[in-house]
């Protein structure tokens, strides 16, 4: 069994952007729009199982905030802090109780965004090609492309996730039976079901009839995706989800 090495932890930690709230969150929903011009519209919704939110505030105590603040995913520093990233063009986030959030996203170009500067346009994450007969969306993240996305955000997205011990931030390949056993050893088999269970909903309407999915399930022009959080965490196999339209 691998040791934790130890970790320090940002007190910002989750005032970073969406992803990192689909990277912790044990429940999470994402239904969408992506428009002809490559930009789009998103309505999210993410929460925290007990254990998950008990955790982070254990964390956040351990860093030196507040052990009495109530708010664990907090609308208003993750609004902040997301307003500037790549790709972004506004949002709105609020707090329906300490431990959920939800709010709307508005992406200026899908392409752009989480994109970074000076990299080849094939090397980011997400690709988005429209022609007369059609389109194309591919949304593909490993090993190689999560560090790239966790330094573009903020040092704090790291030290968080490494606190979790997920190898999307630590780059240790384990598998997921490896890392739910450590998980489990550090934390407790509570916890580790918690992730276990967790699921991301995702659903897009696209520009057109689906003619092609990878990842996903199809309905005339409305893509349904549902990632594991594990999947997500270890990232033991790139994740690559792809539609072609018509």
């Amino acid at each position: 069994m691998k040791t934790m090495r130890k970790i320090k932890i940002g007190k910002n930690c989750l005032g970073c952007i969406p992803l990192l709230i689909l990277w912790v969150s044990c429940s999470a929903q994402v239904q969408g729009s992506l428009h002809l011009d490559g930009s789009a519209d998103l309505i999210l919704q993410a929460s925290l199982e007990p254990r998950m939110a008990a955790l982070i505030r254990s964390l956040s105590r351990l860093s030196g905030g507040s052990s009495r603040s109530e708010q664990v995913l907090d609308a208003a520093t993750i609004s902040k802090s997301l307003a500037s990233a790549p790709g972004i063009k506004s949002l709105v986030l609020r707090n329906q109780n300490p431990t959920t959030i939800e709010g709307t996203i508005s992406i200026l170009k899908v392409d752009a965004f989480l994109a970074v500067p000076g990299s080849p346009g094939n090397s980011n994450f997400i690709t988005y090609e429209q022609t007369h007969a059609g389109g194309r969306l591919r949304i593909a993240l490993d090993r190689s492309s999560s560090p790239r996305i966790l330094t573009l955000l903020s040092p704090e997205v790291r030290d968080y996730l490494s606190a979790l011990m997920a190898p999307v931030a630590t780059g240790e390949s384990l598998s997921q039976k490896e890392y739910f056993a450590l998980i489990q050893s550090i934390y407790g088999k509570p916890l580790a079901d918690e992730i276990t269970a967790a699921r991301i909903q995702v659903t897009i309407d696209f520009p057109g009839s689906i003619s092609t999915i990878q990842g996903g399930r199809a309905a005339e022009n409305r893509a349904a995706f549902t990632i594991p959080l594990g999947d997500m965490l270890v990232l033991e196999h790139p994740l690559i989800y792809e539609v072609f339209w018509q």
